[in-house]
């Protein structure tokens, strides 16, 4: 009963909170000075097209450095965790075999969404996608590969190489930047090319494609270390 009645409270006070939000909430007449910039700016500046990804992989390439560092902490942490739990587990397991449908659906899948995830964060400077939303994609199929057998076992060392070798060749570009071009992660070290090509905004494409494998490696070793331990 007291568990209804502080969850009750705590459901009441979020709603009094989002309701006063929502009622005093008017929208801005005008952008800010740094939203103005961006949307006056970024496409001559950087050569992209999605001006979104070029405020994250540039502008605010900082802040994305510190967002792939939380995921690789996150992962690392979950991996400890798990395997000392599995190292106490039972190794005895039943698993029942899935249906032939699974199986051949996954053999035609798996290789699409791999594409369609290079596609993603490849042409993420052109379209709305890019690095971390191609990495998820990546990591699903994965997952498919998982629930199709469960008993499969990936190579954490080439996960762990895969992840690793994006993050110190992401640092590196971004080094690049400070002695190149005119900050960290200015994608001005290649030529901006011709606006909205695929080979265009320098090297925010490298750049995407490099936090997508390091995304999708992370996301894949978080539930390959959870299949793992289920398995035992």
């Amino acid at each position: 009963m007291i568990r209804r009645v502080v969850a009750f409270v705590l459901l009441a006070g979020l709603g009094m909170v989002f309701a006063g939000l929502f009622v005093g909430y008017s929208p801005d007449a005008a952008l800010n000075l740094s939203a103005d910039y961006y949307a006056r700016n970024t496409a001559a500046d950087t050569g992209a097209a999605n001006i979104v990804t070029a405020i994250i992989v540039t502008y605010r390439g900082l802040d994305t450095l510190g967002e792939v560092t939380v995921l690789f902490l996150t992962a690392a942490v979950v991996a400890l965790v798990l395997r000392r739990e599995s190292a106490r587990a039972n190794p005895a397991a039943d698993h029942r075999p899935v249906g032939e449908l699974l199986q051949t659906g996954t053999r035609l899948l798996v290789p699409l969404i791999m594409l369609a995830a290079a596609y993603v964060f490849t042409n993420g400077h052109l379209t709305p996608g890019g690095g971390f939303q191609g990495g998820a994609i990546a990591a699903s199929a994965v997952l498919l590969m998982l629930l199709t057998d469960p008993m499969r076992r990936f190579s954490h060392r080439l996960i762990s190489r895969v992840e690793s070798t994006a993050g110190v060749v992401y640092v590196a570009i971004g080094v690049l930047g400070l002695v190149l071009a005119g900050g960290f992660l200015d994608n001005r070290i290649l030529p901006l090319g011709a606006f909205g090509e695929l080979l265009s905004a320098g090297a925010i494409p490298v750049i995407y494609s490099l936090i997508g494998l390091k995304v999708g490696a992370e996301f894949s070793s978080m539930m390959a270390n959870l299949s793992e331990t289920e398995d035992t």
